[in-house]
C-alpha cells in the first residue's frame, strides 16, 4: 500500500459507506466533514453534493487555513467569484493577508455558524484539508486569551529571538513543555514563542492547557476521507501547480506585495507564494519555481495524510472517476439519515 494511504484498518470501502455507525450521531445535530490531501478533489465532491441536496438542505463551510485570506486566490485553489455565487462557502476571504488567525479562533467562530445552520434544519458540509482547523471546529481546542502580561512576555521573547536565534529558545521549550517541543521540530519561531509565552505567563505547559481546558461542541461530525493512488495524486498535484502558474500565480504574488504586504507575513508563508517570491527576488528561474512548488506540494500532501492516519473514525472513499457518481449518491443518502 502507498505511503500516502491511511492504514488499512481505517478504510471503509465505497460499497460499505452506508455501514458507518451512526450510533453516536443525533439526527439534526450532525455535520459532515469531507477531508483528504490537497488535489484529491474535496471541493468538487462538496459542490456536487451541494447540487444534489440543494441550498434548502445544506450549507458549505471551508476549513482551509489559507483560503481564509483575501487576495490569495490562485495559489490556494479557491473557486472563482462566479463559482462561489453558485456554491457559496462560509469562511472564505474573511481575513487580510497580514492578520493572524489561529485554529482555535477559527473553531470557536465557525462553530457559531454550524449551530445556526443546524438550527435552520440544514446540514453543515465542512470541506478542507487543514486537519487542525477541522479538529478545532468539530472537537474544540484550547483558546488562549492574550493579556497585557502575555504580550509583554511575547515581546521579550521576540527580542531574544532577534539577539540569540531560535535554537536557545527551542532548548528552553524542551525543558518546560517537552510535548510541544516534540511537535515543533521544524523550529517555527512563532509557535515556539507562543508556547514559551504561555508557560511564563500562566506557569503551566501550553500542551497541558490544550488537553484540560479545551472547548466542547454540541454537535457531532461524520468524517469522510477522499484518497487516490499516490502516483495519480502526484500527477494531479503537478498538473494543478502548472495550471496555477499558467493562470498567473507569480503575478498574483507580485500584486499582493505591491499592495504593501510584507514577504514574511503569515499568509504568504504558503506553498506556491514562497516559491514565487524566490523567483521574483531572482533566486531561482521560473521553471525552478514551478518544480519547487510541485515538490513542496507533494510533501505537504504526505504530511496531510500523516495527520489523517492518526485520526480515528474516518470513512475513506476512493475517488476514481468510475466511482464518483456512486460515491456521491451514497454520501447524499448518508446526509439524509
Amino acid at each position: 500500500m502507498s505511503d500516502l494511504y491511511p492504514s488499512e484498518e481505517t478504510i471503509i470501502p465505497v460499497r460499505d459507506v452506508r455501514d458507518i455507525s451512526l450510533d453516536r450521531h443525533q439526527r439534526g445535530r450532525t455535520a459532515i466533514v469531507i477531508g483528504g490531501p490537497t488535489a484529491v478533489g474535496k471541493t468538487e465532491v462538496a459542490c456536487r453534493l451541494y447540487e444534489q441536496l440543494g441550498s434548502e438542505q445544506c450549507e458549505l463551510i471551508s476549513a482551509d487555513a489559507r483560503q481564509i485570506y483575501r487576495l490569495l486566490n490562485i495559489g490556494t485553489g479557491k473557486l472563482s467569484k462566479e463559482e462561489l455565487k453558485i456554491y457559496p462557502h462560509h469562511c472564505i476571504d474573511i481575513k487580510n493577508p497580514d492578520e493572524e488567525y489561529s485554529a482555535g479562533e477559527f473553531g470557536d467562530e465557525t462553530a457559531v455558524i454550524v449551530e445556526r445552520i443546524l438550527t435552520d434544519g440544514k446540514i453543515p458540509i465542512i470541506v478542507g484539508g487543514s486537519g487542525l482547523y477541522v479538529r478545532a471546529l468539530c472537537d474544540g481546542l484550547f483558546l488562549e486569551q492574550d493579556t497585557e502580561a502575555s504580550d509583554a512576555v511575547r515581546d521579550e521573547l521576540q527580542l531574544r529571538l532577534e539577539r540569540e536565534g531560535i535554537a536557545p529558545l527551542y532548548r528552553e521549550l524542551q525543558m518546560v513543555d517537552f510535548t510541544l517541543a516534540e511537535k515543533y521540530v521544524d523550529l517555527n519561531p512563532r509557535r515556539v514563542i507562543r508556547a514559551l509565552s504561555f508557560y511564563y505567563t500562566h506557569h503551566i505547559p501550553l500542551s497541558e492547557a490544550q488537553q484540560t481546558q479545551k472547548t466542547h461542541r454540541s454537535f457531532s461530525a461524520i468524517h469522510i476521507g477522499l484518497y487516490v493512488e499516490r502516483a495519480r495524486l502526484y500527477d494531479r498535484i503537478n498538473a494543478r501547480v502548472q495550471s496555477m502558474f499558467d493562470n498567473g500565480l507569480h503575478q498574483e504574488t507580485e500584486s499582493i506585495l505591491a499592495q504593501g504586504y510584507a514577504p514574511d507575513c503569515n499568509a504568504l508563508n504558503t506553498v506556491g507564494y514562497k516559491e514565487c517570491m524566490e523567483y521574483i527576488a531572482g533566486n531561482c528561474s521560473y521553471q525552478e519555481a514551478i518544480a519547487f512548488t510541485q515538490q513542496s506540494t507533494r510533501r505537504y500532501a504526505k504530511r496531510q495524510m500523516t495527520w489523517f492516519r492518526k485520526q480515528a473514525g474516518i470513512a475513506w472513499l476512493a475517488t476514481e472517476p468510475s466511482d464518483t457518481a456512486r460515491m456521491l449518491t451514497e454520501l447524499a443518502q448518508l446526509l439524509r439519515i
